[in-house]
């Protein structure tokens, strides 16, 4: 079977009403379209890396308060069928079986990462009794970390 070619992705920046490419390399996808022509897209959102790394982050800080899980990825597959982050499949005998959803970032797109990070995020509230600290605290935290190093 042939190797799929992938089609290349270009990002483009709302301004307004109009979409604005973010580099030359976006700008010259546009080389051959008219002025006025109409043109196909689809339209994804960026996934945020960094609330991938927090999510990950997050469940190693409830370990380390909590101790509730030898590792963060059994943490993790604990997590998503339990706030019914599964996709489900129909076993021959009928059964329907939920099983763990990717949460990459080709599986999983920016709105549905936010809604599983706040579930799972009550969820460590709720069944550990662990509530991350603020982006504030973790600031703060920071700061007086490095005032203790300095003096």
């Amino acid at each position: 079977m042939a190797k799929r070619t992938e089609k290349p992705v270009y990002a483009f920046i709302r301004r307004g009403n109009s979409l604005v490419p973010e580099m030359q390399y976006d700008l010259q996808a546009l080389d051959g379209i008219q002025q006025g022509q109409r043109v196909k897209l689809e339209i994804k959102q960026w996934r945020n890396l960094d609330r991938l790394k927090a999510y990950w982050a997050t469940l190693q800080d409830c370990i380390d308060a909590t101790g509730c899980a030898p590792s963060k990825e059994a943490l993790d597959q604990y997590i998503r069928p339990a706030v019914n982050f599964v996709d489900t499949i129909r076993l021959a005998n009928g059964f329907l079986v939920g099983v763990a959803r990717a949460i990459n970032t080709r599986e999983c797109d920016e709105p549905e990462m936010i809604a599983f990070f706040n579930a799972a995020t009550e969820l460590l509230a709720r069944e550990f009794g662990y509530v991350p600290p603020t982006p504030e605290e973790r600031r703060g935290f920071h700061e007086a970390a490095n005032d203790r190093r300095v003096a």
